[in-house]
């Protein structure tokens, strides 16, 4: 019997499930593709007609199953972090989840603040370098040169999860150590004419919008480093099952 084919064509059949699932979920107004306002994306409104939500409902029927199979695959790479960081958090208070949970917050709402006034300058001490250069550079100056304004504001963060985190070591103890956390909230977000205030993607209304945070702990402190669509949450809890434990982590210094 050839168990390493079989073995093979099984992860094959995984992984395929997977990427239908994150298809689809792409597709869902409950893990939203587009995140709002720093990323440069502008938070989808495909679903907020009433059509769109018989769609919606639609799809979520159909592939439910799929669904649940995503929500499984989380809820263990969130279990897995917390534990991670419980161990971590006796060895140093940064990776306590109450401070992590904390910061996260004082980052997004800062930085959406930041986004909506087109300066992201005031927020730069919440984010890397290399991020808050990117951000500014390759989205809001285009915006500004093209005549757009891309209007963000947050009414409330609903929910937030962790779902990675990967303890590092460089040049200094935990250095570049980082955490992905996914967010839910209420919000709106669109691009409109600077001179006329014409919509010309998104809505004004608000509405849930989820997106995936990666923190970097930077000289002691946890700076954003990445933000990505919701969509992207599943694959970053498939990343959990190849890490080692955590313990020898303090050993050799890296994790990955």
């Amino acid at each position: 019997m050839d168990l390493h084919g079989e073995t093979e064509g099984t992860d094959m059949k995984q992984h395929k499930r997977a990427l239908v699932a994150v298809v689809v979920l792409s597709l869902l107004v409950l893990c939203e593709p587009a995140f709002a306002g720093p990323g440069g994306k502008i938070a989808s409104a495909a679903f907020e007609s009433f059509w769109g939500r018989i769609g919606l409902f639609i799809l979520t029927i159909i592939f439910l199953p799929l669904i649940i199979y995503v929500s499984m695959r989380e809820k263990l790479a969130e279990r897995r972090t917390q534990k991670d960081l419980r161990f971590m958090s006796m060895h140093s208070p940064d990776f306590e989840w109450l401070k992590i949970q904390e910061r996260l917050k004082d980052c997004f709402f800062r930085i959406h603040s930041s986004w909506d006034d087109e300066d992201l300058s005031s927020a730069a001490e919440w984010m890397t370098d290399w991020y808050w250069q990117n951000q500014q550079l390759v989205h809001l100056e285009r915006w500004k040169k093209e005549g757009l304004k891309n209007v963000c504001d947050v009414k409330k963060i609903s929910n937030i999860r962790p779902l990675l985190f990967v303890h590092r070591n460089r040049g200094q103890e935990h250095e570049d150590s980082m955490v992905v956390i996914a967010v839910r909230a209420k919000m709106k977000d669109y691009l409109q004419k600077t001179d006329t205030g014409k919509v010309v993607e998104g809505s004004k209304r608000y509405k849930e919008v989820s997106t995936v945070w990666s923190l970097t702990l930077n000289d002691g402190q946890w700076r954003v480093s990445n933000i990505d669509a919701g969509s992207m949450s599943l694959a970053y809890a498939k990343i959990v099952k190849d890490l080692p434990d955590i313990q020898s982590t303090l050993i050799s210094g890296s994790r990955v």
